[in-house]
């Protein structure tokens, strides 16, 4: 596919692995995330694996027509990570795969890396490059979406078992037609990225969702008001709550949804949760929903959470309008959008799932972009 030759690849120099490499891909394979990502490989990871991987791995990767190679920095040629592709399917495919050592995160080496990758495999007549992550790993994702890749859906069980359940993995993919420029997000970030990015008041504290918050989650949700609000309405899953956690970096990152926790700025405790959900990029919408653990109520937080995340987006995403539901007797959630901005539009009959069968009336309201 490639021919055996270092390349040149941005803050990094993509050349063959040797003997002498193995120390320290031991030692960056000892690292928890690419353990964590990469489950494949050995753990304990031993010099004697990397000794495998170089000599017994790579030259069977290069035998049947895939690629490999390390990553190194080109002035001190210490490793940075690794890089390659798969050998072409029976239609010319390939898929590209990497990983980066701890001391060389956020240096744009894995993305400079995959991009020359794509672009030489292009250039040689290759079609098509599918690269796929984690579910939760972000990272990935952020490197696939900046080499031009785009997202294309879920693979669900495709990943190794993890706790005994096979995990998720995400789906990209760049043809050589596509013009590969990078992918700008529809939600960015908070400040600060995910997991860590917030946004505060002072008084209360928005951070995205992560699998730390998922019993927070679930027991908010499993409280009597917050559980009759539900679309449809009823107890919920704790493997549903955990869902919706684990997978919040994937689909705030696709543009699918932001789900966000409600902290008290000064101890950090978690008093509810806020989501922009039902996101229309073309109509540049979305819908605002909310919730909050009984004993932070009345203190208006749900308030400045709610004027916290819209005027971010409105700052900086397309989004020009937020619309909310509410049911009629909700007198509560009628005075927080009140405060927060929101017009009352008008009253969809019979929209929303009750108990028992029933259906219930929605009030519409919405706030939109100055």
């Amino acid at each position: 596919m490639l021919p055996q030759e270092a390349i040149p690849a941005g803050p990094a120099v993509l050349r063959l692995p040797v003997e002498g490499d193995a120390d320290q891909i031991a030692r960056a394979c000892a690292d928890p995330d690419i353990a964590r990502f990469i489950p494949f490989l050995p753990s304990p990871y031993s010099r004697d694996d990397a000794l495998a991987w170089i000599t017994k791995t790579v030259p069977e990767m290069w035998e049947n027509g895939g690629a490999g190679f390390v990553a190194a920095d080109p002035v001190t040629d210490e490793i940075l990570g690794t890089a390659g592709l798969k050998p072409p399917d029976r239609f010319g495919a390939s898929e590209v795969g990497y990983w980066l050592a701890p001391w060389a995160r956020g240096r744009g080496v894995a993305t400079a890396a995959v991009r020359t990758l794509a672009e030489r495999a292009f250039a040689r007549g290759v079609p098509r490059i599918g690269l796929l992550a984690d579910v939760e790993n972000v990272g990935s994702q952020q490197v696939a979406l900046r080499c031009g890749f785009a997202y294309e859906g879920v693979l669900r069980g495709a990943g190794a078992p993890r706790g005994g359940t096979p995990g998720d993995i995400a789906a990209f993919g760049r043809l050589s037609t596509d013009p590969g420029d990078p992918i700008t997000p529809f939600l960015p970030f908070f400040p600060g990225g995910f997991p860590g990015g917030s946004l505060s008041d002072g008084v209360v504290r928005l951070t995205p969702l992560t699998t730390a918050d998922a019993a927070g989650y679930f027991a908010l949700a499993s409280v009597p008001d917050v559980m009759d609000s539900h679309v449809p309405p009823g107890q919920p899953e704790y493997a549903d709550s955990e869902v919706v956690c684990r997978y919040a970096g994937h689909r705030w990152l696709t543009g699918q949804r932001a789900d966000i926790a409600i902290r008290d700025a000064g101890t950090g405790e978690y008093a509810g949760d806020i989501q922009l959900t039902g996101i229309i990029p073309d109509l540049g919408q979305a819908m605002l929903g909310y919730s909050l653990r009984p004993e932070f109520r009345g203190r208006g937080l749900v308030t400045r959470a709610a004027n916290l995340l819209i005027e971010w987006a409105f700052a900086n995403t397309p989004l020009r309008r937020i619309i909310a539901g509410t049911t009629p007797d909700n007198v509560s959630s009628h005075r927080v959008l009140e405060r927060a901005g929101f017009t009352r539009e008008y009253l969809v009959e019979g929209l929303l799932p009750g108990p028992g069968g029933t259906r219930v009336d929605d009030v519409q309201w919405a706030r939109t972009r100055p």
